[in-house]
């Protein structure tokens, strides 16, 4: 997952992510899809907040908008 750093268009960075989905559609067949992507590092709120553009590079590049964020303590949620 790729993304900019808030308030520095400059700055941006590479997170490791694993994204899974509830729908029976392929998030890569280039529709629409709502899908949950996790990252677990520490500096992701300084790039990842709701209403931030990201991209995805498995499968291709595709680009998405963060709707809402879900914190947890590292167990699931």
């Amino acid at each position: 997952m790729h993304a900019s750093h808030i308030g520095s268009p400059a700055g941006d960075r590479y997170f490791p992510a694993v994204m899974t989905w509830d729908e029976p559609t392929d998030p890569w067949s280039g529709d629409d899809a709502a899908v949950t992507i996790t990252v677990a590092d520490q500096e992701a709120p300084r790039y990842l907040a709701a209403g931030r553009p990201f991209t995805l590079w498995c499968g291709g590049p595709r680009r998405g908008v963060i709707t809402r964020q879900v914190y947890t303590d590292g167990s699931p949620s």
